[in-house]
């Protein structure tokens, strides 16, 4: 059995990711406590490997690798710190050739295909972190799940969940939750993939 990607995305109520351009995850709009921190860490420290675009993992890079052994931080963040440096990471990028903290660099034009020779050799939950990628394994059909917890706001204009999906694509729920601060849990697979 095949590896699953797994699109993991923190949105607004009317799914957009980020409100402010090049805001990649760090939005005053979401409501991310500690119990929602701890489901975070237990669903990232369970993933065989995360798929992240060269944004999102140039905003991981930038501060978990220091939170992992800052005293001075809460305990969830130096987990999640030790979880994100320590997990096998492909980043997908066009302008890196290299990448630190346990990562494999994939670019050029035959990345999805690169991608789905992974997902194809893989076992377990591959994470993926950004629009750009998450959308261009849904269009190649690799996309198995989509995983969104959704911030009780409304944004109104913003980054949405996928670039320029021209085609309807059905979802089965799978399964959903609730979380302090009004935060809901949804995930979905993505049939036909």
């Amino acid at each position: 059995m095949s590896a699953r990607f797994v699109y993991w995305m923190n949105v607004s109520l009317d799914l957009f990711i980020e409100h402010a351009p090049d805001e990649q995850g760090g939005g005053d709009w979401m409501s991310i406590g500690e119990e929602l921190h701890e489901v975070f860490n237990a669903r990232a420290d369970a993933l065989t490997m995360m798929v992240q675009g060269r944004k999102v993992f140039e905003t991981m890079e930038s501060f978990w690798p220091e939170a992992r052994d800052n005293a001075e931080f809460p305990r969830v963040y130096r987990d999640y710190g030790r979880i994100w440096t320590d997990k096998p990471k492909i980043l997908v990028s066009r302008t890196r050739s290299v990448a630190p903290h346990n990562t494999t660099v994939v670019g050029g034009d035959n990345a999805i295909e690169r991608l789905g020779e992974v997902r194809e050799s893989g076992r377990g939950e591959i994470g993926v972190g950004g629009a750009g990628v998450a959308t261009q394994l849904l269009r190649a059909g690799l996309l198995d799940e989509v995983l969104i917890f959704t911030h009780p706001v409304i944004l109104g204009s913003g980054r949405p969940l996928f670039d320029d999906v021209t085609s309807l694509v059905r979802l089965d729920l799978l399964e959903h939750a609730s979380y302090a601060g009004g935060v809901t849990m949804h995930r979905y697979a993505v049939k036909n993939a």
